[in-house]
């Protein structure tokens, strides 16, 4: 694989997660095998050693994000990946680094489930990504690309904002987009000198008291413990102002602002759902309807306040997710923060689990119906 960065190669999903974050300086992965990420471990089982890093297929699940944790604790960048319930399995090792504010990188490409569930692609791990999905009180950064060339870009944008803030990334795909095939121009590899400086680590604690030249999640004093909390909530604060991402298309802006001359329904959809009501939209076009897409790309922070302005204008939402019914709860805490006074957005929902993917023509039916008075609205905010 050529490191230079330039031109345009045909790689999956998954194998572009691995080379950027290779790319990115991510030199520890740890992880277990499990479908429909496989490619991506496989790809770094080939290609870390040959970087100059260190490749383990642990044993478990819970054995690789310990793992994790401790390169991290060292001073790699270092990641694992897996599918919906070895995620699972990892939560109490995703806790543990958030309570210690070490910075790591998570990549869950998404089954069906509950449970072993199946291997097809599903986007049912929604809460447990956005809402921290271990114990605690605590948020990890989550990234959801749409296109193999958004697994690369995502991937270094993770490592980057894990290290800035010092709190797990994840990025959450669905098994559609670890799988598919395109093309992708892949990152520059990253001068490992270059790497923002790490002085909170193992081997830049000379300086500490001897007491203090560890690096843990305890503390025992709950006073202590809750100050602690408070301070990490406040930087999340600041990744909510600083770090939100977003697509919207189909709008008219003015000054940057949404304006009211906007579609006539809006999809909000991310990753194979957002792909799938673009075609939507190109139905829509020959009928004359005007779709609308507001796609997040950080699933946390949510872009709410953007999304609350295209809801100020009144005109329906139609969220389409690969799950029961998780994404639409945050579009609906973003209803409610629009203006005081304007006119009420009503909150529809097409939703499929278990590995069943939405099609344009259904997205397309459904939207003509929510227009045409005959689809009540399911939500309501």
């Amino acid at each position: 694989m050529n490191q230079a960065g330039t031109g345009k190669v045909l790689m999956k999903g998954n194998e572009a997660i691995a080379e950027a974050a290779l790319r990115a300086g991510c030199r520890a992965y740890f992880g277990y095998p499990i479908t429909p990420q496989n490619e991506l471990i496989a790809y770094m089982a080939a290609n870390m050693m040959d970087r100059g890093g260190v490749f383990i297929q642990a044993e478990s699940e819970v054995a690789a994000i310990n793992m994790v944790y401790g390169a991290s604790t060292a001073g790699a960048r270092a990641m694992t990946s897996s599918s919906s319930p070895g995620i699972s399995l990892k939560q109490e090792g995703i806790s543990f680094a958030a309570g210690a504010d070490i910075p790591l990188v998570v990549v869950n490409v998404i089954r069906g489930g509950p449970g072993l569930g199946a291997i097809g692609p599903a986007q049912s791990d929604y809460f447990q990504a956005t809402r921290g999905g271990g114990h605690g009180d605590y948020r990890c950064i989550v990234l959801a690309p749409k296109s193999v060339q958004e697994c690369a870009d995502l991937t270094v944008l993770a490592f980057e904002l894990s290290d800035k803030y010092r709190m797990p990334a994840i990025l959450l795909a669905d098994g559609i987009i670890g799988q598919m095939m395109e093309g992708v121009v892949l990152p520059p590899a990253m001068d490992l000198g270059q790497l923002p400086a790490r002085d909170w680590i193992v081997g830049g604690m000379a300086s500490r008291p001897r007491l203090a030249r560890h690096i843990t999640s305890l503390d025992l004093v709950p006073e202590n413990l809750e100050a602690k909390t408070r301070a990490r909530f406040e930087r999340y604060e600041i990744v909510k102002k600083e770090e939100v991402r977003f697509e919207a298309s189909g709008f008219r802006t003015g000054c940057g602002e949404f304006t009211g001359e906007g579609p006539d329904l809006t999809i909000a959809a991310y990753g194979t759902a957002a792909r799938v009501a673009l075609g939507a939209r190109q139905l829509a076009e020959k009928e004359g309807l005007k779709l609308g897409i507001f796609r997040p790309i950080t699933l946390w922070p949510f872009p709410s306040k953007a999304l609350a302005k295209i809801a100020a204008a009144g005109k329906p939402i139609l969220t389409v997710e690969m799950s029961q019914g998780q994404l639409v709860e945050d579009v609906k805490l973003s209803v409610l923060e629009a203006a005081p006074g304007s006119p009420r957005a009503a909150i529809h929902l097409l939703a499929h689990s278990g590995g069943v993917v939405p099609t344009e023509e259904e997205v397309f039916a459904r939207a003509k119906a929510i227009l045409a008075g005959l689809d009540a609205p399911k939500l309501q905010a």
